[in-house]
């Protein structure tokens, strides 16, 4: 087999199986390197604004091969100096001699890795809001589908008080406003490093103008604005503070848990066959059980949120751990971490939005379940109700008890039906005729005010989407 044949190497099934190409994109060599020459590109044109000999030849010799990386030249280079960011600026140069001597003048190699970092989280991050907003969209619109829709509601999983599907895709709505807000703090928050040098006192920037303090602050202001920044962090050590990386993480850690609970309660109503999620014509649920139809998008979800919830950890160790100015223990951690947690996200955002918009309700499934149960939480209506007929209220709750115990303990035992409210109509302690209990049986009169919480909630996230409307129409594929 050959060495380059793909088979006979790892490869990560973040990028093989479920990520975007489009988050894999900017995560990409190409998008990093191409970042950093145009970082270099940056420096030296500010520089030459602020009266460095630097020509325009010299800068438009490097416009010229911002994208053409020579990746086995580059490659080469670091074989031998071990030193990534050298390598590729002995590559650079190499495709262009006149401004050689002027790239990367007076910085460090965290001019270039570090802003670059952030650029990319930025872009990252920009992708996983348009997923999070079009996730919101799909659900607006199923909430609005099922929002008088009643449905039995869960305590610890035991039946409870009834609710409706449109109320309890609210609360997956919810989760994701929570997320929404934290992610455009975050990005309105994120901040280029600039050019801070090898420790962050931008020593070698103010020997270069003259110890002219005034030209170093205007430097960074212009290299922020030329990469589409309007701040840089006031201080730093030679890296931007790994707080930032931490921030980053706990954003994605959110957008995992919420989702991880939205996939939960889908696994759970799929187990109650009140529901499905998508599932092709020829889809296998198991190879030894052809009947089966496992919620597997759901699972998949459960799954990669684990890891992006366990993943947001390695930001707030690296962070806790860097040692004064610098050190070099975050580096391996972040080129993992990092790149895994977007890759990750990105899948998980898109399996909820392709499950939010496919899914198939069975609303007849839906009231059998909510019948089952009906009846006992009835019991207090018609206890009311036979009292204001002239009943004893506490000789007829006596009796409600005993009917109660024997009808659960019938259905647990034997398996039988739910007969509660046939013993209260035939009791004639209670003067009740069934269709009186009929009546009192209304599954609406019990869902309290669950269709006018998601009307007025709906009404609030209208208002969002349509602050955000050009952000609703991601793209997604499921590819496995």
């Amino acid at each position: 087999m050959s060495k380059d044949d793909k088979s006979c190497r790892y490869e990560n099934p973040l990028c093989k199986r479920y990520a975007s190409e489009q988050m894999q994109s900017i995560f990409s060599d190409d998008f990093k390197f191409s970042t950093w020459r145009k970082l270099w590109i940056a420096l030296a044109e500010s520089q030459k604004e602020l009266g460095l000999n630097i020509s325009d030849d010299q800068i438009q010799e490097m416009k010229a091969h911002i994208f053409d990386i020579d990746y086995e030249r580059a490659a080469k280079y670091e074989s031998e100096l071990r030193h990534d960011v050298m390598a590729h600026i002995r590559a650079f140069g190499d495709q262009c001699p006149k401004a050689m001597a002027i790239i990367h003048l007076g910085a460090t190699s965290c001019y270039v890795g570090d802003n670059t970092d952030i650029i990319v989280q930025r872009s990252a991050l920009l992708r996983i809001k348009n997923l999070l907003i079009t996730a919101l969209g799909k659900l607006y619109h199923f909430a609005d589908e099922h929002k008088s829709l009643p449905c039995l509601a869960y305590t610890h999983f035991q039946a409870a008080q009834p609710t409706t599907l449109g109320k309890r895709a609210t609360l997956w709505m919810q989760d994701l406003l929570f997320d929404l807000e934290q992610i455009e703090f975050t990005l309105n928050n994120l901040k280029l490093l600039g050019c801070k040098g090898t420790t962050g006192t931008c020593a070698s920037f103010l020997s270069l103008f003259d110890d002219d303090h005034e030209k170093v602050k205007i430097l960074e202001k212009k290299i922020a604005e030329k990469m589409g920044f309007e701040k840089v962090y006031s201080v730093s050590g030679q890296t931007y503070s790994r707080k930032v990386d931490y921030y980053s993480l706990s954003v994605l850690s959110g957008i995992a848990q919420s989702a991880y609970k939205f996939s939960n309660d889908i696994r759970l109503m799929s187990h109650l066959k009140e529901v499905d999620e998508p599932f092709e014509s020829a889809q296998v649920g198991s190879s030894a059980m052809a009947y089966k139809r496992n919620p597997m998008r759901s699972e998949r979800i459960a799954s990669l949120a684990r890891y992006v919830t366990v993943d947001a950890l390695n930001g707030a160790l690296t962070a806790s751990a860097q040692w004064f100015e610098r050190t070099l223990d975050d580096s391996a951690n972040r080129r993992i971490a990092i790149p895994e947690a977007f890759l990750a996200t990105d899948a998980i955002l898109m399996l909820m939005i392709n499950i939010a918009e496919g899914m198939t309700v069975y609303p007849k499934t839906i009231e059998k379940h909510l019948k089952e149960e009906l009846p006992f939480m009835a019991t207090e209506n018609i206890l009311m109700h036979c009292v204001k007929k002239g009943g004893d209220r506490q000789a007829l709750h006596e009796r409600i008890r005993v009917h109660s115990v024997e009808a659960g303990k019938q259905i647990k035992l034997n398996g039988a039906d739910n007969d509660l409210i046939e013993r209260i109509a035939q009791d004639e302690a209670f003067g009740v005729s069934r269709e009186e209990l009929n009546n009192l049986l209304k599954a609406e009169q019990f869902t309290g005010r669950a269709q006018q919480q998601t009307q007025e909630f709906l009404c609030e996230v209208q208002k969002i989407l349509e602050a955000n409307k050009d952000q609703t129409g991601a793209d997604v594929k499921i590819s496995v």
